[in-house]
């Protein structure tokens, strides 16, 4: 795919991507694939499979008690269990708010860790990456922000959001369908989105603007980016998902770049 050849442009001192279709099979990849990158906040779309292989497994479920009095694991998955960005203070009672939440993330680890008597980077290993073949993904640190992977291991992984093979096709649409329509908030680094639409774990594009992703991307499109210069989007109407690692800090190149770097790959997808 030419389009993926974009990423050599780009100001970043090392860059890898790919581009993997719905049936599984790569359409293109440019760039060091196997070398690992710090995920940043992609790492929660890893975290909150994790959940959704819990769920499916009995050993949690959306509406137990979770985090802040009245908050539930589904408003910590969604970022409305109210509590702050990256500490322990509650900003709003649960469900009024979109507040994006590292703290929200952290507290869901901890709370599976607690129900199930594993720690969550086991957990995370046993549900997630071990079946999927991702060996070259760990999780040292926060179920929020701490992984590092290889965008060689992220092709697999964005295989299993197109295709499930770990947590049934329901499971996965609910997780990727709003949770808690209409909230605002604000969607870090592109300002306040009203609404900023979100599912389980999982940012959906809906009609924000800006966004990361492109103007050819459909509302449905779904994933995350990270402040370390990465992102993990999946277009069902597109059939396809791309992944793309960096090691520069996410800025105003990234803003610059990413969505017409989407769009291209879209347009090599149609053509």
């Amino acid at each position: 795919m030419d389009s993926l050849r974009m990423i050599e442009n780009w100001p970043v001192p090392t860059a890898a991507a790919a581009v993997v279709r719905a049936d599984g099979k790569v359409a293109g990849a440019h760039g060091p694939t196997d070398r690992e990158f710090e995920l940043a906040s992609v790492t929660k779309l890893l975290s909150a499979y994790a959940v959704l292989v819990a769920l499916e497994e009995g050993a949690v479920e959306l509406d137990e008690p979770a985090g802040p009095e009245g908050a539930t694991v589904r408003h910590l998955l969604a970022h409305t269990s109210g509590l702050a960005f990256d500490e322990q203070r509650i900003q709003a009672a649960p469900g009024a708010r979109r507040i994006y939440s590292n703290t929200g993330f952290e507290t869901l680890a901890g709370h599976l860790a607690e129900v199930t008597g594993i720690p969550f980077p086991a957990y995370l290993q046993e549900a997630v990456l071990d079946p999927l073949g991702m060996s070259a993904t760990r999780l040292p640190g926060s179920a929020a922000k701490d992984a590092c992977s290889t965008v060689d291991d992220l092709v697999r992984f964005a295989a299993e959001l197109q295709a499930p093979t770990l947590v049934d096709r329901t499971t996965l649409d609910a997780a990727t369908s709003v949770v808690f329509p209409g909230l605002s908030g604000v969607l870090p680094g592109y300002g306040n989105q009203k609404p900023n639409d979100w599912g389980l774990g999982f940012e959906i594009r809906d009609g924000k603007s800006p966004h990361w992703t492109g103007a050819q991307s459909s509302p449905r499109t779904f994933g995350h980016f990270g402040q370390s210069g990465t992102f993990l989007w999946v277009d069902p109407e597109a059939g396809a998902a791309c992944a793309a690692l960096t090691d520069r800090a996410f800025g105003p190149w990234a803003v610059e770049v990413w969505p017409g770097f989407t769009d291209a790959v879209l347009t090599d997808l149609r053509g």
